[in-house]
């Protein structure tokens, strides 16, 4: 955070930021259109306006940019005659080669981006969804100054963003090879793979960490999302059991928040195996982060011995 917050303000934060992901919620109930239903929106309402989370909202125009473009690339992509898997690789590539040409790393933007595929989008209320909850999102951090005093400028390691490409071509891999090609994308994950890639230190136990939170929040997602038929409610119970779940490991995550309302979105034949498919892809991904960080560090050992 860019300064200390009461316990006052910090609980005003929350009701708002989970506000607006019911209004979200009850807005696609209202319409009939669950691709008003943006996973994302939720991680970056909690992370925006709660947390404030300065690498998410030191550039407030990127709030509303950066999601949104890539949202119209992953769109466009879903629209082409080609296997899912291979739209799956050109989303990336696009998104990541547009960071680098924009000079964005808003890791939220690889969600929206893929969020098309995940759930099929083929109606402009996609798009325009992402479009409104951003718009939203970057006016509350305008209208509160939750940016100011921040650095405004970026850094990020562009070097990582081929790690990232690279591992997650091997997790696609995997997914292909054991038939199971719709989670080679869960969205919530890849965001914090990205995050992880651009940490200067990474350990086990953080890997640990975010793996048992990322699992738990899928399987009580899952599990509310077949023992609740009031989709507002399941949605208000995730919510708050996902604050308590971060208080009680004690890390922030913002991608816990996200990970209730992918039920919602993804296939039907894929939402019973999410859980597991959330933790393999976590021992996977995370465990891959932790090799490449090690063997990282062992380099620049090596280097600074010479």
């Amino acid at each position: 955070m860019n300064r200390s917050i009461s316990n006052k303000e910090m609980t005003i934060s929350y009701i708002m930021a989970i506000t607006l992901i019911m209004v979200m919620v009850t807005s696609s109930l209202i319409l009939k259109d669950r691709e008003i239903i943006l996973p994302e929106i939720a991680a970056m309402a909690i992370a925006m306006w709660a947390y404030r989370e300065p690498g998410w909202i030191r550039q407030p125009s990127k709030i509303f940019l950066a999601p949104s473009i890539t949202a119209i690339l992953g769109f466009a992509v879903n629209q082409l005659t080609i296997g899912y898997l291979e739209k799956v690789i050109l989303t990336l590539l696009l998104i990541m080669l547009f960071f680098r040409l924009f000079k964005s790393s808003l890791a939220p933007a690889i969600a929206t981006g893929l969020l098309p595929l995940v759930m099929n989008a083929n109606e402009w209320t996609f798009i325009i969804s992402v479009i409104v909850f951003t718009l939203i999102l970057m006016l509350g951090v305008l209208l509160f100054g939750l940016h100011r005093g921040l650095d405004q400028k970026v850094k990020t390691e562009y070097k990582y963003m081929l790690v990232f490409l690279v591992l997650n071509l091997l997790w696609i891999g995997l997914c292909w090879l054991f038939g199971y090609p719709r989670l080679a994308v869960i969205p919530p994950i890849l965001v914090v793979v990205y995050e992880t890639l651009q940490k200067p230190v990474y350990n086990e136990k953080m890997a640990f960490k975010q793996g048992l939170v990322l699992t738990i929040s899928a399987t009580v997602g899952t599990l509310l999302y077949f023992a609740i038929d009031s989709r507002i409610l399941a949605t208000l119970l995730d919510m708050i059991l996902m604050i308590a779940l971060l208080r009680l490991v004690g890390i922030r995550m913002p991608a816990v928040f996200a990970f209730p309302l992918l039920p919602f979105v993804f296939p039907e034949e894929i939402v019973s195996v999410l859980p597991l498919g959330t933790l393999a892809a976590s021992i996977f991904l995370f465990g891959s982060v932790l090799a490449y960080k090690k063997f990282e560090m062992k380099q620049r050992g090596n280097v600074m011995q010479v």
